[in-house]
């Protein structure tokens, strides 16, 4: 079985030799190659093709965001995952909009990194657990102060299905195969729920799941 080739990208040398040095642990992990600002990123990761990216959100030349939104467009096959030392909702937003996978915090990536980089590789979104506590406590506390309700009820189980399958990181396709369904049929799946839960794209969903805890 083929090794899982992880491209690092960090301006400090000893975030990243730490990084190396936790991932070398594992044996069906290999680090490609290292990078030290954005736009370096950007080309080794169109040069090596890595199965996942780890990146800072704050590298010098281009920023992690921007950086990965190119990743992620030129192959999208390539899971990034950012490093932030920001719980803040409004970045995690931006993190899933340029298209990342997952989003570890700095303070607890020593635990959490070698189960972001299986979980990225095989498609799936990984974000570090005080994250997901951090946006449901956020989320009632909102719902307690406008007086809103959960709309989760107003699903039905195949958009909930959909719902999970899309927040875990999979394409309408990949879904439309796990649930033997068209892609047509999921997209208007995807639609309804969209409406009922007030949702307007791929981040707010991963998060709406995140708080619900249908992901984790």
């Amino acid at each position: 079985m083929s090794p899982i080739r992880v491209l690092l990208a960090d301006d400090h040398g000893v975030v990243r030799k730490g990084l190396r040095f936790l991932l070398t642990q594992d044996p069906s992990v290999e680090v490609a190659a290292e990078a030290e600002d954005g736009r370096e990123a950007v080309r080794l990761a169109s040069e090596l093709q890595p199965n996942v990216v780890i990146m800072d959100i704050a590298m010098p030349l281009l920023n992690g965001l921007d950086a990965a939104a190119q990743i992620s467009k030129a192959n999208p096959r390539a899971g990034v995952i950012i490093l932030s030392m920001y719980s803040d909702e409004e970045f995690i937003i931006r993190a899933l909009t340029s298209g990342a996978k997952g989003y570890l915090l700095k303070d607890s990536a020593d635990a959490d990194v070698l189960r972001a980089v299986h979980a990225v590789a095989r498609g799936r979104t990984y974000f570090s657990p005080s994250i997901a506590h951090t946006l449901i406590e956020d989320y009632m506390r909102r719902l307690t102060q406008e007086g809103l309700q959960d709309r989760y009820g107003l699903l039905t189980d195949r958009e909930r299905e959909v719902l999970q399958l899309l927040a875990e990181g999979r394409s309408n396709k990949d879904v439309a195969a796990l649930l033997g369904l068209s892609v047509h049929t999921v997209d208007t799946h995807r639609t309804n729920f969209m409406q009922k839960l007030g949702l307007h794209n791929t981040a707010e969903i991963v998060i709406y799941a995140m708080r619900k805890k249908i992901i984790s």
